[in-house]
């Protein structure tokens, strides 16, 4: 008896364990869209800014990329995207292609965690004037 009342949990349990739910975009949405800098006094000097965001692009001083998808998934604090990007050095000019990933999260109205990986984000906050001013 106890076995079967085993065995039926799991069976009614198990999909909604394996049920994430992860939608694929062409594009980051527009509310990530913009320029966006570690600290608020590097938004004016462009060769510090960190990163731009455009819907197919993504710019830092390391990488020049073209974004081939972005998978959206749910999270605490919103959600959470994961942008596919084929990326050139701009150092090399763009002969050598990589592909990379690009975790962006949410943290509150104008600040984002951009990273390669959860362990390697780094906090980033939105210049003045960029972007389509909507709110993640």
């Amino acid at each position: 008896m106890c076995r079967t009342a085993v065995l039926i949990l799991t069976i009614v349990l198990l999909p909604l364990a394996a049920g994430a739910d992860v939608v694929r975009r062409s594009a980051i949405p527009d509310a990530y869209l913009g320029t966006w800098a570690a600290d608020a006094e590097k938004c004016g000097e462009s060769d510090k800014v960190g990163v731009v965001l455009a819907a197919k692009a993504y710019t830092s001083s390391a990488a020049n990329c073209t974004v081939d998808f972005v998978s959206e998934t749910a999270g605490a604090r919103g959600a959470i995207y994961s942008a596919r990007l084929q990326c050139s050095n701009p150092a090399a000019k763009g002969k050598t292609k990589s592909i990379s990933n690009l975790i962006i999260r949410p943290d509150s109205a104008d600040r984002i965690s951009i990273g390669p990986s959860f362990d390697r984000l780094t906090i980033y906050q939105r210049c003045p004037s960029s972007g389509s001013g909507a709110k993640p």
